[in-house]
């Protein structure tokens, strides 16, 4: 199947505005989580979708394409489904642009999951989570079924501890997606449902409407999202740390 990588990315972002921009040692965020999505096998290329001129320049002095989309959407999604429309590959991967640690292992583990259950729409990747993200809102927990399906997401610990101890096994989400070209179309059409507006997590829209997400679990890997100025710190002190 001919699968092609998309990054969405705009500059307006109200905690960290210009965030794909900020260097992080000596690299803009943007080339960094481009560079990684290269380094995959199973992508036939990775794009950048975007609504703002200063991301196409900044694609430019790295190599990247990028892709102007509409100013009008209310996520990256959205922007992803735009760019798709005019594609032909059957798989569209959703890359997060504040991901500057994704190694392509990550990558290929949610297009490998896709592929390996026909009737899932979308996979995603989850890792097992560190003891301090179960109280973090800010990092999403996952409980899987015995296949290896979604069963639900939250910003809460999950399952809740009952007896006051975590389940022996807990995982945390790594933003990142797998759809099926055709789903992503139906996806962005879908209404909003309760539990996605309560967690503010779209990813719940999938299964409030009834459909399997699938998931892979990445064993050696920690990402390290940038959603604030005081997480450069953080990614640059793993980077040293490799």
């Amino acid at each position: 199947m001919s699968t092609v990588g998309i990054i969405p990315a705009r500059w307006a972002s109200q905690r960290f505005p210009g965030k794909p921009a900020v260097l992080i040692s000596g690299r803009s965020m943007l080339q960094r989580v481009w560079e990684g999505a290269r380094r995959s096998s199973l992508l036939r290329d990775v794009l950048v979708a975007t609504d703002d001129e200063r991301i196409v320049q900044l694609c430019e002095t790295f190599g990247a394409t990028a892709v102007m989309t509409s100013p009008h959407h209310h996520s990256g999604t959205d922007r992803l489904a735009e760019v798709a429309a005019g594609l032909d590959d059957d798989v569209i991967v959703n890359i997060q642009g504040d991901e500057p640690l994704i190694e392509p292992k990550v990558i290929d583990a949610a297009i490998e999951a896709l592929n390996s259950n026909p009737e899932a729409p979308m996979a995603t990747v989850v890792h097992i989570a560190e003891p301090e993200a179960l109280a973090d809102p800010n990092r999403v927990k996952v409980v899987l079924d015995r296949q290896g399906r979604a069963l639900y997401f939250s910003r809460s610990p999950i399952p809740a501890l009952r007896r006051g101890k975590p389940p022996k096994t807990s995982w945390q989400h790594v933003g990142l997606y797998a759809y099926r070209r055709n789903f992503l179309q139906t996806f962005v059409s879908l209404p909003l449902g309760d539990a996605e507006t309560a967690e503010g997590l779209e990813q719940l829209r999938t299964l409030e409407n009834g459909y399997t997400i699938q998931v892979a679990v990445v064993e050696g890997w920690v990402g390290q999202s940038v959603d604030v100025p005081a997480d450069v710190d953080l990614v640059e002190k793993r980077l040293r740390l490799r």
